[in-house]
């Protein structure tokens, strides 16, 4: 079955016992995440986040927000057109 979605993401196929060894917050974060991340890809996000954060968990999931946020909208303008609202964000700000 062909999938409904248009991103620039590679898809890659993870066993579930990739996902098994995140973190239980990362694995909460993906529960939810508008993106199919991959295990690999997340945790390393993460544990930069996590570096970053000083090992605020936070902190780090608000940092993982606003990389899929800026994915969303980097793809909103080939999705749906440069005028969408999610692809404005993607633009650069003079």
């Amino acid at each position: 079955m062909a999938r409904n979605t248009v991103t620039r993401l590679r898809c890659r196929r993870a066993s579930m016992s990739q996902y098994d060894r995140l973190p239980a917050d990362l694995r909460q974060w993906l529960a939810t995440a508008a993106l199919p991340w991959s295990a690999q890809s997340a945790l390393r996000l993460w544990q930069r986040s996590l570096r970053t954060a000083r090992g605020d968990t936070h902190a780090a999931r608000a940092a993982l927000d606003r990389a899929e946020a800026r994915l969303v909208a980097r793809d909103a303008a080939l999705v749906w057109g440069p005028s969408h609202p999610a692809a404005l964000l993607a633009q650069p700000r003079e």
